[in-house]
């Protein structure tokens, strides 16, 4: 049974990325990408993250602080956001369909996608993969695992900035009335 404990949570992420990757072939043609260095800089923090979550060998001793007891409760109420918010993300990311983009992009004939999950969030991909990644803090109940969803948190805070500018640049007033409508990444919070 120790096998499924140290193994549920790779998985799902494992076939969260695999099913993230296979979607990422078929998107509109991109009319203006953002800059290689920021699209290389986030790749590598989740680089970074996936090194934080996937070893318990780096010589940092405060990194694996437990701050509360690891068992039953902890486990379960981790998976419990965790694959909710992955499955969140991946309805957004099958909602927005061909628009999508791993990077800040603009796509020929680039639609405003308002309905669905983007009914309640502006970015709801993001708010899907930081409540799995907030899951699995949880369930390692580690400082590591916290470290790593704020780090990703931050890198989300910057990307979608850049994003609301594009959209706005696009968009115009339209976006700027459904951002006032609807929160980025919280609804009815943030």
């Amino acid at each position: 049974m120790l096998w499924f404990y140290e193994s549920l949570f790779p998985a799902v992420w494992i076939l969260f990325l695999l099913y993230w990757q296979i979607k990422a072939a078929d998107t509109k043609t991109t009319r203006r990408l953002e800059p290689a260095a920021s699209r290389i800089l986030r790749a590598l923090i989740f680089l970074n993250a996936i090194v934080l979550l996937s070893t318990t060998r780096i010589p940092l001793p405060w990194l694996y602080v437990q701050l509360w007891p690891v068992g039953f409760w902890p486990f379960w109420l981790g998976v419990a956001v965790t694959i909710p918010g992955l499955l969140f993300a991946v309805w957004a990311r099958e909602h927005l369909g061909r628009n999508w983009s791993r990077s800040v992009t603009i796509k020929q004939d680039h639609e405003l996608i308002t309905t669905g999950p983007y009914a309640m969030v502006r970015h709801p991909i993001y708010t899907g993969i930081l409540a799995g990644f907030l899951g699995t803090a949880m369930a390692i109940s580690q400082v590591r695992g916290f470290l790593v969803f704020l780090l990703i948190f931050l890198v989300f805070w910057i990307k979608l900035h850049m994003e609301e500018q594009w959209m706005r640049s696009q968009f115009g007033e339209t976006y700027a009335t459904y951002a006032h409508h609807t929160a980025a990444l919280v609804p009815y919070l943030l």
